[in-house]
């Protein structure tokens, strides 16, 4: 499965950073390069800890994630 990160600039000039397909993981940073650095770290640590908890997550699991 491939997750997809959709950015937006808000007024303030952050950036927030969301991955869709993993409900919850969004992240504010100050240049679009650290939310995507942000959200990806996020989204590697949400897919870890359901996978610590025998959480379902994907049946076979390989991570990429391209900013959109």
């Amino acid at each position: 499965m491939n997750f997809t990160i959709d950015l937006e600039q808000e007024n303030d000039g952050r950036w927030i950073a969301e991955v869709v397909q993993l409900p919850g993981v969004m992240v504010y940073g100050q240049t679009r390069e650290e939310a995507i650095t942000k959200v990806q770290a996020l989204a590697l640590r949400v897919l870890a800890d359901r996978l610590e908890h025998q959480q379902p997550v994907i049946e076979r699991l390989e991570v990429s994630l391209a900013a959109a």
